[in-house]
């Protein structure tokens, strides 16, 4: 690799001139540049006029953005309360299934006829046929 050899040697007074000049140019259309933005001239309230519509456009979206963002959040509460709705729902089902497979068991069924009168019979059914005359 070669040594970087201006880095090393001292700059004429020519060169540190034009350098100083640049910056010295560079420094003051910075500082024109910030005193006619910042300015109340009629250059600057024109400049604001004319770029009064990309304002109002940056602002109708933000709004929509903000407007956008209350509507994702109102839609996730509402699929949360739903979902608990659902769960509280099914525990619900389940929980009356299991009663009616309690309840629609024999013992207990033969428990509610009891109290009605009924007993269980203990011999099976007869089978009744009839029989069709010929005419």
């Amino acid at each position: 690799m070669t040594k970087n050899k201006i880095k090393d040697q001292e700059l004429s007074e020519e060169v540190q001139q034009k350098m100083n000049e640049s910056v010295e140019e560079k420094v003051e259309e910075t500082r024109d540049f910030l005193q006619s933005v910042f300015s109340t001239k009629k250059l600057s309230s024109y400049l604001v006029a004319r770029n009064l519509p990309f304002a109002a456009f940056v602002i109708f979206l933000g709004l929509l953005y903000i407007s956008n963002r209350h509507l994702a959040e109102r839609t996730v509460r509402a699929i949360d309360r739903l979902g608990r709705d659902v769960k509280e729902l099914s525990w619900d089902y389940k929980s009356l299934s299991a009663d009616l497979m309690k309840m629609t068991t024999q013992t207990e069924i033969a428990k509610r006829a009891d109290t009605l009168g009924l007993k269980e019979r203990t011999e099976p059914p007869i089978k009744i046929e009839v029989v069709k005359k010929k005419k």
